[in-house]
């Protein structure tokens, strides 16, 4: 029998396939271009790779995972940046072409290559729509009479800066870019 590294076997199996998780996001930010296996994902993560195929039944899985566990942690930064600011509305944009800088949407991008239907998925949609809540929150704190039509303008405003920053275009340039225009 394995020896487990945690108090319980639950906690044990949720500690591997949290470095999983990690490994594969690590990898990917590192080459996002580049979409990992399980194999070199399990010995990032310190552990054989069959062991890879207990949390996860394919790459595809795996990245799909990793999608998940992102989008609370990016959702997590922007109401944190919104909170704090004192114009709300420019802090989830900047936040949101800040984490696009970082290379987190890129993650999200290595998995639409490999697998697009993921993303008719209900789970991604729902997540992905969850991200623009605290946007339409503000709007609608601020009076906006259709708070909705609003963010989805913003949001296609923050959609092209992200393709913009990933074709290359410079961060700061792009950022201030959108600044301008949303100042307007």
């Amino acid at each position: 029998m394995p020896k487990i590294a945690a108090a319980t076997v639950a906690e044990h199996r949720a500690a591997q396939r949290r470095a999983l998780l990690d490994a594969a996001h690590d990898l990917l930010s590192e080459s996002p271009e580049r979409t990992p296996g399980l194999a070199e994902v399990a010995a990032k993560a310190g552990l054989a790779r069959s062991s890879a195929y207990h949390y996860f039944s394919s790459r595809e899985d795996l990245l799909s995972a990793v999608v998940e566990d992102m989008f609370p942690r990016w959702n997590g930064r922007i109401v944190e940046a919104m909170a704090g600011s004192e114009d709300p509305v420019w802090a989830y944009v900047d936040t949101n072409l800040q984490l696009v800088a970082d290379g987190e949407h890129a993650i999200v991008g290595a998995l639409a290559s490999l697998s697009p239907q993921s993303f008719r998925d209900s789970r991604f949609t729902a997540l992905h729509e969850g991200l623009v809540l605290p946007l339409v929150e503000s709007l609608r704190a601020e009076g906006d009479p259709d708070p909705e039509m609003t963010a989805q303008l913003i949001n296609a405003i923050v959609h092209k800066g992200t393709e913009l920053i990933e074709s290359g275009r410079g961060f700061d340039g792009v950022r201030a870019a959108v600044r301008k225009v949303l100042a307007r």
